[in-house]
């Protein structure tokens, strides 16, 4: 089975230490655990090499990611269903940015 090295831009990293639910945090960080480990669970192509990672608890978390090389993840920005079309448009901007 495949494993992932997983890093985290700096406005990612900020993003999940602003999540103020403690058990919600968590249960990112076991997706993202998870994710290292080859399971990648419910994610969705946005297109381009950016990929949604879908979480259905709390107010619907959302972790945009690409991977830019086998087995490494960039961890993108995160957000919920709510700012779902603004963290996209962040997050293809993000991913933008890495690339050059």
């Amino acid at each position: 089975m495949l494993t992932y090295e997983i890093n985290q831009t700096q406005k990612f990293s900020t993003w999940l230490n602003s999540i103020r639910n403690q058990r919600d945090k968590f249960r990112l960080l076991i997706r993202l655990d998870r994710a290292s480990r080859g399971n990648l669970g419910n994610i969705k192509s946005l297109g381009a090499g950016l990929f949604e990672m879908r979480e259905f608890f709390g107010p619907g978390w959302r972790m945009y990611f690409f991977e830019p090389h086998k087995g490494q993840l960039i961890m993108l920005v995160g957000g919920t269903k709510a700012s779902q079309a603004r963290d996209i448009f962040r997050a293809k901007h993000t991913m933008q940015e890495f690339k050059r």
